[in-house]
């Protein structure tokens, strides 16, 4: 409204590394960093990750990166063109064009397949039971197999990924009646 530039991000970039700095040390600085040192045939030190989880990262991460770039591409060539052309009748830089009119417009589009494609990925994840990562579907079936009582433990994975769920698919749908159009 004054015309200056805002400066909300290099605010909140603030805030976030001193809450970040005070948790450190209010915590009593939970996490130190070492270097590996090779001792004889083993590697000791450093930072460590588990195969399995990193080859469930991976594969979840590069699917559903390619699903969720696939659906900005199209939410983003939905928008008709005469809007692009209108923001550069009326001298807007190519970023000013995609910030103002292009991504707006692309968001509502976006938000419906972007949340189930988070819930896919949330269902994807019980996946890692066929590479051994100890996931929520495995813990029950462990359990099950331990001598509790199988409806029981099937019923409590079901709440879980129906909680899971239903807690998604409320953020999506929050999100798309706040982007909605507003008509008369």
């Amino acid at each position: 409204r004054t015309g200056r530039p805002h400066h909300r991000l290099a605010y909140a970039s603030g805030v976030v590394f001193a809450v970040a700095a005070a948790a450190y040390v209010v915590t009593g600085a939970p996490v130190a960093s070492d270097i590996p040192s090779h001792e004889g045939r083993t590697v000791t030190g450093g930072f460590r990750i588990l195969d399995t989880y990193f080859a469930l990262l991976a594969g979840l991460v590069i699917y559903t990166a390619s699903h969720i770039a696939e659906i900005v591409r199209g939410s983003i060539q939905s928008v008709p063109r005469g809007q692009t052309e209108a923001a550069s009748a009326l001298a807007l830089s190519p970023g000013q064009r995609l910030r103002h009119v292009v991504l707006p417009q692309a968001l509502r589009v976006a938000i419906p397949p972007t949340g189930n494609q988070y819930l896919n990925l949330t269902k994807n994840s019980s996946l890692a039971v066929a590479i051994g990562y100890a996931e929520v579907t495995r813990v029950v079936s462990i359990a099950i197999g331990n001598g509790n009582p199988a409806p029981q433990m099937i019923a409590v994975l079901m709440g879980i990924y129906l909680t899971l769920s239903l807690g998604i698919a409320a953020v999506t749908n929050l999100l798309n009646r706040r982007f909605q159009l507003r008509t008369r």
